[in-house]
């Protein structure tokens, strides 16, 4: 694929450590230029772009920076302020603009940040957009005359028209009333919006994790650090809790008896919910990392999961290819592909209360046709990178593994794309010889590059 060459974009934009390159001050400055340059090609108007952040302190920074690399190359600017990277998305559609560009590092910590873009139709910049960006940060930064420079507004009601989006997507009859629910904003982005949208709905709210201050984003609130959520259904005695990362993507949830409720789960209880409704399309799509035990209960109920790739942008290339709507990985990106057209966390959320208020059921009892087999996970470093995959040795280890575990059980080695990893991860119906396996073959894949 053309991003396995590529110098600075990833999987999901170009994300590093402030102050470190490529998250520098002069980079993003450039690479606003770059993205003008080609974001302007072909307009017979002037290009527009939007942008957002979240609530790292750096954003103000990248901020300006890209505002006047845009700015260079004669692009409009409008700037969002504080915005869910979903409600980006969303917003890049409804203003017709050339693109939206996110300031974010999702579920990191504040010492790291990111830009990524969305498309004029709030999907993600498709491979050759971004390869044809970074063959311009090649060239210097030109600057257009100063009549045809692009101007910067502010937009004022950001958060409430992304508001009444994740409202609508619920149906202008439903409402949450009855339902008491606490909401972690992990000191994000959605610290504004998230309470919003349930209170408006007629939810009982409360709210933690909504105090940013610019170094507190993730930091022991949101969905990486659900414990605090947790702890905070048990003691408001709340029907449900919804744990947001940073940027508003991910979801985690939390049941009425303080269980944590992951992306699988959550995943499962809307498929099922959908399927009763007759509003399911297709499949549902994981990814290698999807547990097991949801394969076999959407197997049970008659339906089919599709592995992809890991990483949300794998998800949607199948959905989009064949026409499908569900998708969703373990760590809470859920992508309901028939009301937006990015992972959202809120939108996800409001799935599930809907299956909630739908059913009379709890959560608890809406995942109970779902249980998770052990799974195990290992990080084995390697000297160098290498094609382990095609180690002789490896994959005798693995169709060992494979034998021991069964039918019921699943060995997977997956390269890390940027470090010299290999991800040994084994799942099945016995957790001691799962945790027995998984550490077996990683002695395998060490001592076949020793």
């Amino acid at each position: 694929m053309a991003s396995a060459t590529r110098r600075y974009f990833g999987t999901d934009g170009i994300r590093g450590k402030v102050g470190e390159a490529p998250i520098t001050p002069d980079f993003v400055m450039k690479l606003g230029g770059a993205a003008g340059r080609v974001l302007s090609h072909g307009c017979s108007t002037r290009p527009k772009v939007l942008i957002g952040k979240d609530t790292r302190v750096s954003g103000y920074m990248f901020e300006s920076a890209l505002e006047a690399g845009l700015s260079a190359a004669g692009v409009d600017i409008h700037l969002l302020g504080p915005m869910p990277t979903p409600g980006i998305a969303y917003l890049t559609r409804t203003f017709h603009a050339n693109a939206g560009i996110v300031i974010s590092a999702s579920h990191n910590g504040f010492e790291d940040n990111g830009i990524k873009f969305f498309s004029a139709t709030g999907h993600k910049l498709p491979d050759e957009v971004e390869a044809r960006i970074e063959a311009e940060l090649e060239a210097p930064l030109k600057t257009v005359t100063s009549r045809e420079l692009g101007k910067a507004h502010r937009v004022t009601d950001a958060a409430g028209r992304y508001i009444e989006f994740c409202k609508s997507t619920l149906g202008i009859s439903s409402t949450l009333q009855g339902l008491k629910v606490v909401v972690d904003c992990a000191h994000g982005a959605t610290y504004h919006i998230a309470p919003a949208v349930l209170e408006e709905l007629g939810a009982e709210v409360s709210v933690i994790g909504n105090r940013p201050d610019g170094f507190n984003i993730n930091a022991g609130f949101g969905a990486t650090a659900p414990e605090a959520l947790r702890q905070a259904v048990l003691a408001a005695g709340a029907d449900v809790g919804i744990a947001l990362d940073g940027d508003g993507d991910r979801l985690i949830m939390v049941d009425a008896q303080g269980e944590i409720v992951d992306g699988d789960e959550i995943t499962y209880v809307v498929a099922r919910h959908r399927q009763r409704l007759d509003r399911l399309q297709g499949a549902v799509v994981g990814t290698h990392m999807s547990n097991l035990g949801l394969e076999l209960a959407l197997r049970e109920a008659g339906l089919e999961l599709v592995r992809a790739k890991v990483g949300d942008r794998y998800i949607m290339e199948i959905l989009t290819a064949r026409g499908w709507t569900l998708g969703g990985e373990s760590s809470g990106h859920i992508i309901c592909l028939d009301l937006t057209t990015t992972g959202d966390g809120i939108i996800s959320a409001l799935q599930v209360l809907e299956a909630m208020i739908h059913s009379g059921r709890t959560l608890a009892e809406l995942k109970q046709g779902m249980t998770k087999l052990p799974q195990v996970l290992v990080n084995v470093r390697l000297p160098r990178r290498e094609d382990i995959m095609g180690h002789a040795g490896v994959m005798r280890g693995v169709r060992a593994a494979e034998t021991r575990l069964g039918d019921a059980g699943r060995v997977l080695l997956r390269p890390s794309g940027t470090e010299p990893v290999v991800r040994v991860m084994a799942e099945g119906q016995d957790a001691t010889l799962v945790h027995e396996v998984v550490h077996e073959l990683a002695e395998v894949v060490r001592a076949a590059l020793a």
